[in-house]
């Protein structure tokens, strides 16, 4: 039984026209802001669908929170599935088709087990790097503790915080490869169908050989996100739809070529 594929409005295969460039290609520095006005064009073309699906997203986050733990973590694991819904609306918009409700729960519908998977291991990663730092920090107050004299209690507390320093740096330096894996994960598994751990694979290795884009990328985005942040934190309506379509941007720059033709400089929008 072959498993089904995401469709657009139309009910054509979304990833019809599409070739699949794996390991993926390096770019020049310049290809992180591409992925960013790209971004924005696909924001520009539904805005308020963008909105309302993150409302809606908010609000399922309320609801689950309600159940204590499970609930909170039930979310995280759904991100990875949530973001394969917005990667078939990037894809809908890109060829000129409309942004409807009804993708931002189409992971939901194809490819739900294997976006599940990404967001486990995600979740996981995160998990252990989380126990590692507390494990450095706390390692170090546990024979003052043990020692039960309050002096050197508070000299440990007291220089705890060089310890911590380099905990949060220690998890920190680790937690970047751990969103490499992510960042193109969902986009491969809704698109081309990848294995979650394969396409985990790919994304990663992708993400570091385009290190150069990417620090380009991330600083303008973090300068913007400061920004976003200050109006009541209102602009992250802007901003979070952004990077979520600057994200696709850079998936179909690097992993994606149009069928036929050679691979386009920067993806292009119909309509």
């Amino acid at each position: 039984m072959s498993t089904p594929q995401p469709q657009a409005a139309s009910g054509e295969a979304l990833d019809s026209g599409l070739q699949l460039v794996v390991p993926g290609r390096s770019l020049p520095a310049g290809a992180g802001m591409d992925w960013i006005s790209f971004g924005w064009k696909l924001f520009a073309r539904s805005p308020l669908m963008w909105i309302v699906s993150l409302v809606i997203m908010f609000v399922i986050a309320i609801v689950l929170a309600f159940i204590p733990f499970l609930g909170s973590l039930a979310f995280q694991l759904l991100q990875s599935v949530f973001a394969g819904g917005f990667i078939a609306a990037c894809r809908t918009m890109e060829r000129g088709g409309e942004f409807e409700l009804e993708h931002l729960f189409s992971g939901f519908k194809v490819r739900f087990v294997p976006l599940l998977i990404v967001g486990i291991v995600f979740v996981i990663a995160s998990f252990v790097l989380i126990l590692l730092f507390f494990l450095i920090a706390g390692v170090s107050l546990l024979p003052a503790f043990m020692s039960g004299d309050p002096d050197v209690m508070q000299a440990a507390l007291a220089g705890s915080v060089i310890t911590m320093l380099l905990a949060s740096l220690v998890m920190m330096a680790l937690f970047v490869p751990v969103v490499a894996a992510y960042w193109f994960a969902p986009a491969l598994v809704m698109m081309h169908d990848m294995a979650p751990l394969e396409a985990m694979k790919a994304s990663f290795f992708a993400s570091f050989r385009n290190f150069v884009p990417f620090l380009v990328y991330g600083l303008v985005m973090m300068v913007a996100g400061f920004v976003a942040v200050l109006p009541l934190g209102l602009g992250m309506l802007v901003w979070i739809p952004v990077a979520i379509a600057s994200t696709y941007a850079a998936y179909r720059q690097i992993f994606t070529a149009d069928s036929g033709a050679a691979p386009p400089p920067k993806p292009t929008m119909v309509g």
